[in-house]
């Protein structure tokens, strides 16, 4: 049973009056007492927030104070300060040594989740952090200085007694419209006047405040546009798939601040299908988040390498026993809103895409999951992913996902941003007709052998599955702009056996990440080698490839084969020189693209899937996917991520028939079939 706001404000304000007393001056030897002094001075601020969020003596601030004090809450963490922050594993390990200095960076970073809090007024968890934080410097005036193990363990019973809490309520952010914290600045404050940004409690650089302006400078047409494209996208997956969306009520909204106005009216639009929205802020804490990937909303990101600092801190506290409590708490808290969880749709996502490229430093002080964790965290994945399939049914939701540049892409913005209009809302019917012609051709093979140029060194042999009745089956679904904006590719799930060879960019960005000559070697559709030449050692770069592409799996399967037609944005991301800032919404309809992970299909591969044509999509299994009939942990992997081999690197994409003959679709990075022309245009 939860306290009561009046006893829980009475923790809160002995912690923080113990707090105070730390900030003045802490009983501790040097150099902890500086990092516990600095910690409680922040804790103290984070007090006065919630104090002034909860009176309404915030709504009297000016821009310029509303941006001071966003200002006071995260410049410890940026950039030109991070060097000498605590909240740097490097310089914790430097200034405290390596016995406190890693966990005590962890903490620091932990305690930065009150930010959110704050604003949301959330007290339990406000309070529970700053007993953390008396906790472990009550460990610190002791006679003796306390073991690693001693805060481990410390850290390690908070996470676990508290995941009550704290998984509980992730569980319900992803399926209750009443959290509403965020629709109701959508929805309720003047988005022409600035100030409503700081509202949230995230970082606000000049990228979100001029993406907002640019908003409020377009015409409402321009904005229902955008909304509607999205929005429709959302309802014709549902439409085209033949789910029952009449049953659903809720949609989660994830986008990225300055994007309000688009929001506010696709939250009408969705109203207007009954469903309400679901908008829950990306995950602040070690215990919710995925590595440094984010999911939900945000705003400005301060510092990405201070996010990749503490990607892994889970580290810390991460074994059987709490994976075991986590699952646990997960089940129960998804029985408790099962009723939430049956009416949901699923979620529309807005990406964005023109932040500066990020090459992350791989730092030894910061903490990394050993072996026995990686398992462990890809056992969790797995049986995470099994209990939300259970209450959320993957046969009866949908998603759509569309994607916008921001500012900081350059002084080409407005250009770019009008351009990216223009490719969200391409004819579909030209592309799925043009695409229906490829798509006949690669049904008449029994592989495709795609060959790199100009330094690419791709050489691979993609297996196809087999018709039984090529009348009413095809192999390669025909990508439209529904639940997948934009328009342009053609894909499948291959088979296995059989696949094999090279894949290699020279550079491709994935989840913001750099990969310089990303190559990977595939035997019988696993990956069998990796490498880049990110870092100066072997090692280096294959655990970074391991850590954000394996998700560390010993292995990946070839999950999925497309070929992308959309020359268009190919052409635009050319002409204004953005190909490595586009994200792989777009950048995989530019040339051939290769996932590894799950197929398209996952967890629906027993349900139909029907081209324009008629015809039955009949490639959704491949031998990873259909080991779910025997065990399905085997099955899934949990990720799905897509490498992008661009025109300009393609000497050629040939089917490969059962005679040995072969068919050119593409050669030398142009599309070469009869009937495929039209899609050549844009790059002339």
């Amino acid at each position: 049973m939860q306290e009561s706001e009046e006893l829980l404000q009475e923790r809160l304000s002995l912690a923080m009056e113990r707090i105070a007393g730390i900030a003045q001056e802490a009983q501790v030897p040097a150099p902890y007492a500086d990092y516990f002094q600095k910690t409680a001075a922040f804790l103290l601020l984070m007090e006065q927030t919630a104090k002034a969020a909860a009176d309404g003596s915030m709504e009297a601030y000016t821009l310029e104070q509303w941006q001071d004090h966003n200002h006071a809450l995260y410049e410890d963490i940026l950039p030109e300060n991070y060097e000498k922050s605590y909240a740097n594993p490097d310089y914790a390990v430097k200034t405290l040594g390596e016995v406190h200095g890693r966990i005590l960076s962890f903490l620091y970073a932990e305690l930065r989740g009150i930010i959110v809090y704050a604003y949301e007024q959330r007290l339990e968890d406000m309070t529970i952090l700053a007993e953390l934080f008396i906790e472990i410097y009550n460990s610190f005036e002791e006679e003796e200085l306390p073991s690693y193990k001693q805060i481990q363990q410390i850290v390690y019973w908070f996470v676990s007694d508290n995941s009550d809490l704290t998984v509980t309520r992730r569980v319900r952010e992803f399926l209750d419209p009443e959290l509403d914290f965020a629709a109701r600045i959508i929805l309720n404050e003047d988005l022409n006047d600035l100030r409503y940004l700081y509202k949230y409690g995230e970082y606000i650089s000049e990228n979100e405040l001029a993406m907002a302006r640019h908003m409020n400078s377009l015409p409402q047409e321009t904005i229902d546009l955008m909304a509607d494209t999205y929005t429709e996208g959302f309802r014709i997956g549902f439409e085209n798939a033949g789910k029952p969306l009449h049953k659903k009520k809720s949609v989660n909204l994830r986008y990225v601040l300055g994007f309000e106005r688009m929001m506010k009216k696709a939250i009408r639009n969705f109203e207007a299908m009954g469903l309400k929205p679901v908008i829950y802020r990306s995950a602040v804490s070690s215990i919710t988040k995925r590595q440094a990937f984010k999911n939900g909303y945000y705003g400005g990101n301060p510092n990405k390498q201070y996010d990749y600092d503490h990607k892994a801190d889970e580290a810390i506290y991460f074994d059987k026993p709490f994976m075991q409590r986590k699952l646990g708490v997960m089940r129960t808290a998804y029985e408790t809103y099962k009723d939430l969880a049956a009416v949901h749709a699923g979620p529309a996502v807005l990406e964005i895409f023109g932040e500066t490229p990020f090459a992350p430093q791989i730092k030894e002080s910061a903490y990394r999951l050993s072996e026995k964790q990686q398992k462990l965290s890809v056992a969790y994945d797995s049986e995470a992913s099994q209990i939300s399939k259970k209450y959320i049914l993957p046969q009866e939701r949908s998603f759509t996902i569309i994607a916008f540049p921001v500012p900081e892409i350059g002084p080409k913005f407005p250009e770019i941003f009008n351009e990216t209009i223009r490719i969200n809302t391409l004819d579909y019917k030209l592309y799925q007709t043009i695409q229906q012609k490829i798509i006949d051709t690669l049904d008449t093979g029994v592989a495709v052998h795609i060959q790199g140029k100009d330094g690419n060194q791709t050489d691979l042999t993609v297996r196809l599955h087999e018709l039984s009745d090529p009348a009413k089956e095809t192999i390669f679904e025909n990508c439209v702009a529904d639940v997948n904006i934009p328009v342009g590719e053609v894909f499948t799930s291959p088979i296995l056996t059989g696949t094999n060879g090279t894949l290699h960019v020279t550079q491709v960005y994935l989840e913001q990440l750099c990969y310089q000559n990303l190559k990977l070697v595939f035997r019988d559709g696993k990956i069998a080698e990796y490498s880049c030449t990110n870092f100066g050692t072997e090692k280096e770069n294959q655990d970074y490839i391991r850590e954000n592409v394996l998700f560390h799996h010993e292995t990946l399967p070839m999950g999925e084969f497309a070929i992308g037609t959309n020359t268009t944005a190919y052409a635009v991301a050319e002409k204004y020189q953005i190909g490595e800032m586009l994200p792989i919404l777009i950048a995989e309809k530019m040339g051939p693209h290769f996932a590894v992970g799950d197929t398209c299909y996952s967890w629906e591969e027993d349900t139909p899937v029907y081209n324009p044509d008629g015809k039955e999509v009949v490639a959704r299994d491949n031998e990873v996917s259909i080991l779910r009939k025997e065990d399905v942990a085997k099955a899934y992997l949990g990720c799905h991520t897509d490498i992008t081999i661009p025109y300009k690197e393609l000497g050629h994409i040939r089917v490969i028939r059962g005679d040995g003959s072969e068919v050119s679709i593409i050669e030398d990075g142009r599309f070469v079939l009869p009937g495929t022309e039209e899609l050549n245009k844009p790059l002339d």
